[in-house]
């Protein structure tokens, strides 16, 4: 049985520029549905951070609709967007971007600072709760300045846990870490999202981390290239995939003519096979 759809992708293009106009997404036609581990690969200014962002509504597509459960972000205000990020999606980055005059508890409960205001017992609680999870009760009161990359990058999972996300988007979330951390950060993160049902959009220049993922989705030059699904046809044939120059979705433009409302996977061009 197919998952609901979380995340729908209708033709989303991006132009960047006035005068001199440079396309980075070309007609942008996907699903991702809810509870997926997506890892989205591909060369330097293939468009993957830029995609990752439309998705997080941390920028908005030049064409094309962004639906996440079923709202359509285009239709949000600005103030509607940032109320939404910070409700419904939790952020990782390579840089945590953790605040340096704070301690780890306080850096995990700013994104209920943002939202709320002053948080009280009962988020105190399920901040030094998540914390715990992520293997740092006991340095919830130290400053961010005193721990490892590793750890820090661990407080960074914990703030974006905070609120409940049901997506979280994750940029290069191990490319600041040596491999063995990485792994760790890694395994880390897909544990706590499968035990929660959180859906994570990844984006990696690694291989490596990418075969980690349910699924792979390749970008070159801004359009889709590859799509691949490395727990269910093994790492072998994945790897073999990814390292041949065919694309196995040359014809996604075709199909994303024939887009419907997003009710399920198969609404839009791919998603379970």
């Amino acid at each position: 049985m197919d998952e609901p759809v979380l995340v729908a992708l209708q033709k989303v293009n991006k132009v960047y520029g006035v005068a001199v106009k440079y396309q980075v997404l070309f007609d942008i036609t996907m699903t991702v549905p809810r509870g997926q581990f997506l890892a989205l690969i591909g060369p330097s200014g293939s468009g993957k951070t830029t995609l990752l962002n439309i998705i997080g509504a941390l920028d908005r597509p030049t064409s094309g609709r962004v639906l996440i459960e079923g709202q359509d972000l285009g239709k949000l205000s600005d103030e509607a967007l940032a109320s939404f990020r910070n409700r419904f999606l939790g952020f990782i980055f390579q840089f945590h971007y953790l605040l340096p005059e704070f301690n780890a508890l306080e850096n995990v409960l700013i994104p209920y600072w943002i939202g709320s205001g002053k948080p009280g017992k009962e988020v105190t609680e399920k901040a030094m709760y998540l914390l715990e999870r992520v293997g740092l009760k006991d340095a919830a009161r130290k400053r961010i300045t005193l721990l490892s990359g590793g750890q820090q990058q661990r407080v960074a999972i914990a703030r974006a846990l905070l609120n409940d996300p049901q997506l979280i988007l994750a940029d290069e979330p191990t490319g600041a870490l040596d491999t063995k951390t990485g792994e760790q950060v890694l395994e880390l993160l897909d544990e706590i999202r499968q035990q929660s049902n959180t859906t994570m959009i990844m984006v990696t220049h690694n291989r490596d981390v990418a075969l980690k993922a349910d699924r792979i989705i390749e970008l070159i030059d801004g359009k889709l290239c590859k799509e691949v699904y490395p727990r269910e046809i093994g790492l072998k044939e994945a790897m073999e995939i990814l390292e041949s120059h065919a694309c196995n979705l040359d014809d996604v433009n075709e199909k994303s003519a024939k887009v419907t409302q997003p009710g399920s996977v198969k609404s839009l061009p791919f998603g379970n096979p």
